[in-house]
């Protein structure tokens, strides 16, 4: 989740909501700095290098980094013969992006009849993410998309009583959970698998990730099909909950303190496009 996806307050599909005497337009844009050097790599070349990228967040996108065309390598960009029409922004030039023999059609983009008010996007240009090999700030690769600095996660210690169970099965029997806060989706309980009963648990092919919290593994439980799942070694910043587990309230039956955990708004994650399109290997190296 961020400022404009998923229930962030720039979100279509938004949880809280600004108390301003006037109603707001149904869409709202937000441009902001970035003020970290980013950097792109295509064909084994740096194409683009900035710290004056521009981060834009629309409302159903993550957020998509506008570099200053100065800062893109001369003759990088080859213009094409087609322009769409952006419902905020107007007339979108394409791209095609070439570096040694190496080309890829409708892989960058510029706005170019910009509305006075989104002026701090002129003379800027957004390359498709999966279209290059990778994005960077500073030497530390970025994977998924341009990093939300709106996106935030919080883990916490807690000694309250979670039991999970499918039927009469008992799952899981921690009083030492971590609860994981993340911007705009509910708790999130992670369970030390020393409280788990992992003969339970059935692997199942298929792993997705998160940007922020690294590969994330499933489980099923009985007919409960990816009701468990584990980020085995989640990444630096979310290290605590590695290798613990975590159980989809919609599936099974989770409950906390005797209260019966119902699927939340925003408990749901949903893929968003070629984003989320990323093979294990390359998450992984």
């Amino acid at each position: 989740m961020g400022l404009a996806w998923q229930q962030g307050p720039l979100a279509t599909a938004a949880i809280g909501r600004f108390l301003v005497p006037v109603e707001l337009p149904e869409r709202m844009l937000f441009a902001e700095p970035l003020r970290r050097r980013m950097r792109v790599r295509f064909a084994d070349s740096w194409i683009a290098d900035s710290e004056d990228v521009v981060l834009l967040h629309e409302p159903g996108r993550y957020p998509v980094a506008y570099f200053p065309v100065a800062d893109v390598v001369a003759d990088v960009l080859k213009a094409e013969d087609r322009t769409t029409q952006h419902k905020d922004l107007g007339a979108t030039t394409w791209f095609t992006v070439s570096a040694g023999d190496t080309s890829k059609a409708r892989s960058a983009w510029q706005h170019t009849e910009l509305p006075d008010y989104a002026s701090e996007l002129k003379g800027r240009v957004a390359f498709a993410w999966r279209a290059m090999d990778a994005f960077y700030e500073e030497d530390e690769r970025i994977v998924g998309h341009a990093a939300d600095a709106y996106h935030r996660i919080d883990i916490r210690q807690t000694s309250r009583h979670l039991v999970v169970r499918d039927g009469d099965q008992v799952v899981a029997d921690s009083s030492r959970p971590l609860v994981l806060y993340e911007s705009g989706f509910a708790p999130r309980w992670y369970v030390p698998r020393e409280d788990v009963d992992e003969s339970v648990l059935t692997p199942v092919e298929g792993q997705t990730f998160c940007p922020y919290k690294g590969l994330c593994s499933y489980y099923d439980v009985g007919d409960a099909h990816r009701a468990v799942w584990s980020y085995e070694n989640a990444w630096t910043e979310v290290q605590r909950i590695s290798g613990m587990v975590s159980f989809e309230a919609d599936k099974v039956d989770v409950e906390l303190d005797g209260r019966r955990l119902r699927l939340e708004p925003g408990q749901g994650v949903v893929s968003h496009g070629v984003d989320r399109d990323l093979t294990v290997e390359e998450l992984s190296g």
